[in-house]
């Protein structure tokens, strides 16, 4: 209610006064804040070009190792924040290389594809580094009065939730191609609704103490189907330059567009990246339609964290993977130490994308694809039963048989987002 409402912000408030403070003062800590975000950056790269590892994953396996590390919360705070955010700028390359995207950026891999296809994926991973950059950069300054807006309206958003959640289930079935492609979504969509209320209340015993059946589900859902689909596969053709053919203007108003989508991500309950990205789909220029949805889509999944994490400040609900981290790991919400952590892991994510994205297209993109996807395939079945035992490794062969669904009725894989919107909305 309200007195929980002013306690969270008077203890917001004496934590970011600290965090104004402390980096001042205390040499040693901004010293061990930098080692630890760049720990983070290393530990992002790693995870986002690993086909099929999502960073809500990687987040909680970081938070299930805080306790071993005894340092400061704060510290384990902004290793996490940094991978996160490096790891959303760098997995769209699996993506193009792999075509094996993960639950935020599944929707963009046809389009995705399609530059590769045509000799442009040098220039699409470019667009993908400006659209995260860009939302990240908008994300800031729209925050604050995006964040005092949803304060008042949470209490409303909560009320009508189901509403709300119903509304983009039927927005995103009546966007599909055709009435075969609707029904198709549809069906995915029940089903996948089905397998989230089986199973994401089942706490399995496991290796890792901060398992949980989400990476089964994910892996399997996300994954593993279009690992399958590329058995076989011919590789990356070669590709052209990597001149940024996009206009500026069109450029720009993708990147507004998948920033705003993280916002709804941000606060609203089982909205992932992948489905504010649909949404976003009208703001994106119809001439350079192809482009434009892998700069909104690539700036959703990035500007997320930034949304996430005011969100979590101000309303005390963690909304992403990296946002229930950061509170696992019991991490003050030092918001200004945090969104410089961001701020600055944008900066390494884009760099990485430049210096590692045109060699990974054409190493990986070379090699045998049947050889890689087998072993990327036992790589998922050793994290789903780290994360969630010998239970885990059976739901992510049930979630992958499921994912390989939609792609043959016709229907995108964004409506297996299912497997966390059915269950709330029950």
């Amino acid at each position: 209610g309200r007195s929980r409402s002013v306690y969270i912000t008077y203890r917001n408030h004496l934590v970011g006064m600290d965090a104004l403070v402390r980096p001042v003062v205390d040499p040693g800590f901004t010293a061990a804040a930098l080692a630890f975000l760049f720990g983070g950056v290393a530990l992002g790269t790693v995870s986002g070009l690993i086909p099929g590892i999502h960073a809500n994953n990687f987040a909680l396996l970081l938070a299930g190792v805080a306790p071993g590390l005894h340092a400061d919360p704060l510290l384990i705070g902004v290793a996490i924040v940094g991978a996160g955010v490096v790891h959303s700028f760098l997995d769209i390359v699996p993506a193009l290389a792999l075509g094996v995207p993960d639950a935020a950026t599944a929707v963009a891999a046809l389009p995705g594809h399609r530059l590769v296809v045509a000799g442009r994926g040098r220039e699409a991973l470019r667009l993908s580094a400006v659209g995260s950059g860009l939302a990240v950069a908008l994300a800031v300054p729209l925050a604050v009065p995006i964040t005092w807006l949803m304060v008042r309206a949470y209490p409303h958003v909560r009320a009508n939730l189901p509403l709300i959640l119903g509304g983009i289930v039927a927005g995103l079935v009546l966007t599909e191609s055709s009435r075969r492609s609707a029904v198709g979504g549809f069906c995915s969509f029940l089903a996948s609704a089905a397998l989230g209320v089986a199973t994401l209340d089942v706490d399995p015993a496991a290796p890792l103490d901060t398992g949980g059946m989400l990476a089964p589900l994910f892996s399997g859902l996300f994954g593993a189907p279009v690992l399958v689909d590329a058995l076989g596969g011919e590789g990356v053709p070669p590709q052209s330059d990597a001149r940024l053919t996009m206009g500026r203007r069109d450029l720009g108003v993708s990147a507004t567009a998948g920033s705003l989508a993280g916002a709804v991500v941000g606060y609203i309950p089982g909205v992932s990246a992948a489905i504010a990205a649909v949404a976003a789909l009208p703001l994106v220029p119809r001439r350079e339609a192809d482009r434009g949805f892998v700069v909104a889509t690539s700036g959703a999944n990035t500007a997320t964290t930034v949304f996430a994490l005011f969100a979590l400040v101000a309303l005390g609900t963690p909304r992403t993977g990296v946002t229930v981290a950061l509170e696992e790991a019991a991490v003050p919400l030092a918001l200004p130490i945090l969104l410089t952590a961001v701020a600055t892991a944008a900066i390494c994510g884009f760099t990485l994308v430049l210096l590692v994205g045109d060699r990974y297209l054409r190493v990986v993109g070379t090699a045998d694809y049947t050889t890689l996807s087998v072993g990327v395939l036992c790589l998922l079945v050793v994290v789903s039963y780290a994360f969630a035992g010998a239970v885990g490794v059976g739901v992510f062969v049930v979630a992958a048989l499921l994912g390989l669904v939609p792609p043959r009725l016709g229907a995108r894989r964004v409506h297996l987002m299912g497997v966390l919107i059915g269950p709330l909305l029950l």
